[in-house]
């Protein structure tokens, strides 16, 4: 099998793992997806009759789910009732094969179905079983229902978000979900590394409330040590300004960042305020923030003169920070995402030619790619557990148990 690319699949950095998915919507599967990505052999095990449900999420093409295009590419799909003997059975053998299963099962189910840890473990002891739930493996929550909008609200992410007069505001895609996917597929791979000293596989336990929480910042700290609140402050930031977004004369948006000092010296001479420079307050971005009010002013009057095009003009000829605000339309012709190859171009047999990110990172020795998209629900159970080595017979036994 050949990457996309050209570089042999045995020649990707983690050819060789073999990764069971037996997650859903979205943190598990998207973890694995990254592995996936980079030459991991995933295989993605589902429900006979109850598929991921994220084939089903958000809009589709002739009946088929885009969003698993995405979530689904690269790995192998197949169907294995786990709460029926022969599933479980089926299970075991898999694992036994396996470096890695991630699962995302409230607690107490693998178990309650004897595929606990002991028993993953006893038939391979070099299996590093990754657990992602909303609330982690113990705790008052962690028999509760979690998804990933628990944790932007349980982590103080909707509390800083939006306009101070305004509700508490959550995103409208899964922020904490994929935060917490890429910490899993991080874990992953420190497990393994630690598997490689060792000779022993371990439990990952990952709580979709914690990453966020880290990607937060030091608020936790800052009231430890101050008993500092962070507000809801808009696109406003309180450690430096003019820090916003603007509207153009043509009707367009554009986002400003002065983080440094010079930066915002150089923001205030292009447009037209210089004088603003030699205030006090203006030497350290806290200050800046307290006078906001004064420089939106100053920079959002300047960019309401001018279209888009002269106002991105003027700021990269200035060394100005700005940028574009783009919907998806925008992003796909955008230049600097076309040259990075950001959303890459897949052939699907269901679809045909399909655009979707790109794999995360380029690698120069050993990239990754993408292989193929999501693939039908169960669309290779009878080559994957034919090459574990059961016969036709062992497959029709399982299919009139229902475990298939």
């Amino acid at each position: 099998m050949t990457e996309t690319n050209g570089t042999p699949i045995h020649d990707a950095p983690l050819a060789g793992l073999r990764v069971l998915d037996l997650a859903t919507l979205f943190a598990g599967p998207l973890a694995a997806t990254m592995l996936g990505d980079f030459g991991a052999e995933v295989i993605k095990i589902e429900h006979p009759s109850k598929p991921d449900p994220s084939r089903g999420h958000g809009p589709s093409k002739d009946g088929v789910g885009l969003w698993w295009k995405l979530l689904g590419r690269n790995k192998r799909a197949i169907t294995l009732n786990l709460s029926r003997p022969g599933g479980r059975a089926t299970l075991l053998r898999l694992a036994a094969t396996a470096d890695v299963i991630i699962e995302n099962f409230r607690p107490g189910t693998l178990e309650k179905w004897d595929l606990g840890w002991e028993e993953l473990s006893a038939a391979n002891p070099r299996l590093v079983l990754t657990r992602v739930t909303g609330f982690g493996q113990f705790g008052p929550y962690a028999h509760r229902p979690g998804f990933g909008t628990l944790a932007e609200a349980m982590s103080g992410f909707a509390s800083i978000t939006g306009e101070p007069d305004a509700p508490p505001t959550l995103p409208p895609f899964g922020l904490a979900d994929s935060i917490a996917a890429l910490i899993t597929a991080y874990a992953v791979m420190t497990a393994l590394t630690a598997r490689d000293r060792t000779g022993e596989g371990q439990v990952v336990d990952m709580a979709i409330i914690e990453p966020i929480l880290t990607v937060l910042g030091p608020q936790p700290l800052w009231y430890d040590q101050l008993g500092y609140i962070q507000e809801r402050t808009g696109n406003r930031s309180t450690n430096n300004a003019p820090r916003n977004t603007y509207r153009t004369a043509d009707g367009t948006w554009v986002a400003v960042s002065t983080s440094a000092q010079s930066v915002a010296e150089r923001v205030m001479r292009l447009v037209g305020r210089p004088e603003l420079i030699d205030e006090p307050w203006f030497a350290t971005g806290a200050e800046r923030a307290a006078h906001a009010d004064v420089l939106d002013t100053a920079v959002g009057t300047w960019i309401a003169a001018r279209t888009r095009t002269d106002v991105l003009a003027a700021f990269e000829k200035a060394e100005a920070a700005i940028a574009p605000v783009q919907d998806v339309r925008d992003v796909l012709t955008d230049p600097q995402y076309q040259a990075l190859d950001t959303v890459t171009t897949v052939d699907d047999p269901e679809l045909g030619p399909i655009r979707m990110q790109n794999v995360l990172f380029r690698l120069s020795a050993t990239p990754g790619a993408i292989r193929w998209a999501g693939r039908p629900h169960g669309a290779d159970t009878e080559t994957v557990l034919t090459e574990l080595g059961l016969t036709p017979a062992d497959l029709a036994a399982l299919r009139t148990e229902g475990a298939l």
